[in-house]
């Protein structure tokens, strides 16, 4: 007789089962010196993951060499990003402070931020190219595979609300023929559409708790039939679009969730919880993950591996058993 592991997250009303994942021990491996182990890495608020066209894992951290490269067992490959990010630190506005319709959220610069505290969101298209978000820097960069930086979308230090300006953007993801999907995010209430050459496209969202209304934007996702899933973290729910920024259902009272994957068989990551396209649960990772909110970024590789960044500065692998 089979026996169904229930996984239960405090502040949230059900249980998930388990689905089998377990958490790599020791991943990545440790740092060396010319002695041996040099203890453990140095992340600095792991914001996101990405797994690029060699199966090699990019963390994205706030602080020192910003993008650092492992292989899937754990082996550093290399680092780069230094100088890309801003300084900028994007904080909470105490609700008692919030202007009416404002932001909850506004951003810091200069002594009271951090090195690399604009590194948000790290993604990978589906030609290998590398995307990056600088939230406070209000950019977002496209690099090669290489690391070379080949174009940009908004204007670096220049917040707005036009086709190529942005207020402290989130999240990136792409369609099927390429187009680019940009949430945005902490400072503007609204999803903006690209084509694949980065030529303004559409956007959609207003400030609010109903449909098509955002109080944070902070993940988005593309399915294979062209449906846009956005996590509207302050409202605790997932809202659904098509193409062209339609309504078409929310997944609500899921929790605040941080981080959004799109599995190859069509099911979405809503941080530690997989769920169909729907909106169902299907079960959870273990509790190292934080449960549904967990995680800040996250990605899963073509052998199915599930990485999690998390902002208490480590990046963990999970493998399925």
């Amino acid at each position: 007789m089979r026996l169904l592991l229930l996984l239960c997250f405090p502040g949230v009303l059900f249980c998930q089962p388990d689905l089998g994942y377990k958490l790599a021990p020791n991943w990545p491996n440790a740092p060396r010196n010319a002695q041996g182990s040099a203890g453990i890495w140095n992340f600095i608020q792991v914001s996101s993951v990405a797994v690029d066209s060699h199966s090699h894992i990019l963390v994205l951290h706030r602080g020192a060499h910003p993008i650092i490269e492992f292989d899937a067992a754990g082996k550093f490959i290399r680092s780069w990003g230094d100088g890309m990010f801003s300084e900028g630190k994007v904080g909470a506005v105490p609700r008692g402070e919030r202007a009416p319709g404002a932001s909850g959220y506004s951003a810091v610069y200069g002594p009271a931020g951090c090195d690399s505290c604009g590194a948000h969101s790290i993604r990978v298209d589906p030609e290998g190219n590398i995307w990056a978000v600088d939230a406070p820097g209000q950019v977002i960069y496209k690099m090669n595979p290489q690391g070379k930086v080949i174009m940009r979308l908004g204007q670096k230090g220049v917040p707005g609300l036009g086709p190529n300006n942005y207020n402290l953007p989130t999240d990136v993801a792409f369609g099927a023929s390429g187009e680019i999907y940009v949430t945005d995010g902490y400072g503007n209430p609204r999803v903006v559409k690209y084509t694949k050459d980065g030529k303004f496209l559409l956007q959609w969202g207003t400030r609010g708790p109903g449909p098509s209304e955002f109080q944070l934007p902070h993940n988005v996702q593309v399915d294979a039939r062209g449906r846009v899933y956005v996590s509207d973290r302050e409202n605790r729910r997932v809202e659904v679009f098509d193409s062209n920024g339609k309504f078409l259902s929310e997944w609500p009272d899921i929790g605040g969730v941080s981080a959004l994957w799109m599995t190859k068989d069509q099911k979405l990551w809503t941080g530690g919880v997989l769920r169909d396209l729907d909106g169902k649960a299907i079960g959870s990772l273990p509790k190292e993950s934080g449960g549904p909110g967990g995680p800040h970024g996250m990605s899963v590789s073509d052998s199915g591996e599930v990485y999690l960044g998390m902002l208490s500065g480590v990046a963990l692998k999970f493998e399925k058993q």
